[in-house]
């Protein structure tokens, strides 16, 4: 494929950021070109979709976009010509945050892995309401949603409201992210007491509203079963539409990279194939637990059509990619349901 013996390896010559902003810059630019059509025409996948209703939603195919790779809601119409069934912008949080220092991604291609710690960089969530104000047409778009690094454990709550409250009109769904590395006390929210209380006053906003809308909770790979167990009392008590399996790993077993160059590159979350085997048992686990009482989005480590069957073997009712989008190129979404 031409993706993988020119484009890509050009690509991987640049810094990751770096390279990650050319491409959405040349997507972006080939919309002023007449591109769009040549680009419906070679990776849409009309013929191929086969709508599914998850959540009240109608989704044009199972394949979505994960969030992280459009943070700011600028991209949506050029991965839309890709074939995406639905896109994930974000992380949002209240304020706009620059995230950690670069570098701050790092590929690691004898895992087919990406090592990150952006630590929720976006435009604020007044700049992202603006931008998907025009959205386009016949997309199913959700909204991941975070706290700001400077709120307090304590008083995250109501980051989560005000992402919640503003978005509401303009996206499809909400992701709730407890679950990243890369913001300090993050993955704490996902204890049990702060899961209920972030989640219940979310879905007693959802109430009031005339129309509601599927709030998904984004979870860690990492969890011990105990915790697993946790997060099924949670979602079944709030009634929440379901759980996002999983968000990247700070685990570094069976990593085929050189371990000094790991180490060097810090701290961070690993996405792609070294989290496929364990995102799919935590997506296992949870279907079992629950008796498939509530929806289940998979994500980790999708590259080919026997990922994505695994996952939806073991309970899985959409997936997400974006390591495997890095690394296959702009013909996955095709690729995967033919």
């Amino acid at each position: 494929m031409l993706y993988k013996s020119l484009f890509r390896p050009l690509l991987f010559l640049l810094n990751s950021e770096d390279a990650h902003h050319l491409a959405m810059r040349s997507l972006k630019l080939s919309r002023y070109i007449g591109v769009p059509f040549l680009l419906r025409k070679m990776m849409r996948v009309d013929k191929l979709n086969k709508p599914k209703i998850v959540a009240g939603l109608v989704f044009n195919n199972c394949i979505g976009l994960a969030a992280g790779f459009d943070k700011h809601a600028k991209h949506l119409h050029a991965l839309q010509d890709l074939g995406f069934g639905h896109i994930e912008i974000g992380t949002v949080t209240p304020l706009p945050q620059e995230g950690n220092p670069k570098p701050r991604l790092f590929r690691l291609p004898k895992d087919q892995a990406l090592l990150n710690r952006m630590g929720f960089n976006n435009d604020g969530v007044e700049a992202i309401y603006r931008r998907l104000q025009k959205r386009p047409k016949g997309l199913i778009v959700g909204a991941n949603i975070g706290k700001n690094k400077i709120t307090p454990n304590e008083d995250a709550v109501r980051d989560y409201e005000v992402c919640f409250e503003k978005l509401f009109s303009v996206v499809d769904y909400f992701a709730i992210n407890v679950s990243s590395p890369n913001t300090p006390g993050l993955r704490e929210l996902q204890e049990k007491d702060s899961l209920m209380k972030i989640l219940s006053r979310l879905q007693e906003l959802n109430k009031k509203k005339a129309s509601q809308k599927p709030i998904f909770l984004k979870i860690a790979p990492d969890l011990t079963e105990g915790q697993l167990h946790d997060i099924v009392d949670v979602v079944l008590h709030t009634k929440v539409s379901g759980v996002i399996a999983t968000n990247t790993t700070t685990s570094r077993e069976g990593l085929m990279t050189n371990k000094a160059k790991v180490e060097a590159m810090g701290a961070g979350g690993i996405s792609g194939k070294p989290l496929q085997k364990r995102s799919t048992e935590v997506i296992r686990y949870l279907k079992e637990k629950s008796h498939g009482m509530f929806e289940i989005i998979g994500a980790g480590g999708v590259f080919n059509r026997e990922d994505l069957v695994e996952k939806e073997e073991a309970g899985a009712s959409l997936v997400q990619i974006y390591t495997g989008f890095i690394y296959e190129g702009p013909f996955i979404v095709r690729k995967l349901l033919k």
